[in-house]
């Protein structure tokens, strides 16, 4: 396994890496990466070229930010899809309707998942969304996949993952971790928007 002193973007390349590397050596065929603007989505088709590994990117819904706006590349999508891979944009599994219930309200289900899972770090919170979205969308088998997230921008989490949809999250299973940061600061969160 490979520990990061910090977390962060630049972990990007080490992590691909190591789960890329995971993917060959356990004839893993789906590598699930989260990328909001292409950077790390981009790199990892790169690294995979020449193999049978699909790149799954999963990105932020249309509007995350700003509505109506998509903040991934278009150039980097069309770089991945001509790959073989699929970039999947959707809601987050963590977020959805139980944020909207939370500025109503002040608490939801979701949120309880998320910072539990985020005590292992961001990466490690998104990695198991990021999978159960890849699943909801019918882009990788159930089955164990590879994914990839970060803290913030980059990459510095990788996982041998079991994909289940979102209706099933807790059936999923983190069977191997191959990259995290050892230590982390948590991200400050924005209330009203719940992220």
């Amino acid at each position: 396994m490979l520990y990061f002193d910090e977390p962060g973007p630049k972990n990007t390349d080490a992590t691909l890496e190591v789960a890329v590397d995971a993917c060959k050596e356990r004839g893993i065929k789906h590598l699930v990466v989260a990328s909001t603007v292409g950077d790390t989505a981009g790199k990892a088709t790169d690294l995979v070229q020449g193999t049978d590994v699909r790149v799954i990117a999963v990105t932020h819904n249309t509007g995350f930010r700003d509505p109506g706006e998509q903040q991934f590349d278009p150039d980097v999508k069309a770089k991945i899809e001509a790959a073989g891979g699929a970039v999947y944009t959707g809601t987050m599994v963590t977020r959805g309707l139980g944020h909207a219930v939370r500025a109503c309200t002040g608490g939801s289900d979701e949120l309880i998942v998320a910072n539990t899972l985020r005590m292992f770090g961001e990466g490690m919170k998104v990695v198991a969304e990021i999978v159960a979205m890849a699943s909801d969308a019918g882009l990788v088998p159930p089955d164990n996949v590879v994914a990839v997230a970060g803290t913030s921008r980059g990459a510095d989490t990788a996982v041998v993952i079991s994909a289940m949809p979102s209706n099933r999250f807790f059936e999923m299973r983190i069977r191997e971790v191959l990259a995290k940061p050892r230590d982390f600061e948590p991200r400050e969160r924005n209330v009203k928007f719940g992220y």
